[in-house]
């Protein structure tokens, strides 16, 4: 009896301890769609900044920040704290809105782009790339290429603390003289 109570007992600490070690590594992040940003940002008694990650199905490089770095723990918390987040499709078929202004997918080569993702990444289609946008939906900074998780939280701090406001990127990362 006592080593059924003791293997059982193993069992249970181990599924225990598997448990918590996976919960902890991957955080399930809330993505909105570009309307359903928009609608919050109007009717939000405080609204938030959007955070558009602009992907395709094809980048690698969009997949392993999604799983590396949106994914991590500290990532995830402080961007649904401080962001409405939303996927984007930079070869997206469906129309959107902004400002008084449809934009659309326009057929290119094999694929096309959308007219959104390319405004929003000043005409340089690079993916991944992240945009953070003002309270107002006015733009921010554009963030081509992947970011691992601490740099990241980094550029996204700067923008959702609102230190953009008062030292400019070269002096708050350092790289100023």
């Amino acid at each position: 009896m006592k080593r059924k109570m003791s293997f059982l007992h193993k069992f249970a600490i181990f599924f225990l301890v598997a448990f918590i070690s996976l919960t902890s590594q991957a955080q399930d992040v809330e993505w909105l769609s570009w309307s359903e940003a928009v609608e919050l940002a109007k009717t939000d008694e405080n609204p938030k900044k959007i955070f558009i990650d602009v992907y395709t199905d094809w980048c690698g490089w969009c997949k392993k920040m999604d799983k590396d770095t949106f994914q991590n723990p500290e990532v995830a918390t402080y961007m649904a704290a401080n962001f409405y987040m939303v996927k984007m499709d930079g070869e997206g078929k469906e129309p959107i809105e902004f400002k008084g202004k449809t934009y659309n997918f326009v057929p290119s080569g094999r694929k096309g782009y959308h007219e959104f993702a390319a405004a929003l990444m000043q005409g340089r289609m690079s993916y991944p790339t992240t945009i953070f946008l003002d309270e107002q939906m006015n733009m921010l900074s554009p963030v081509p290429g992947y970011q691992k998780p601490k740099p990241f939280l980094n550029i996204a701090k700067y923008f959702g603390d609102d230190i953009y406001k008062k030292k400019d990127w070269k002096a708050y990362s350092g790289q100023g003289k």
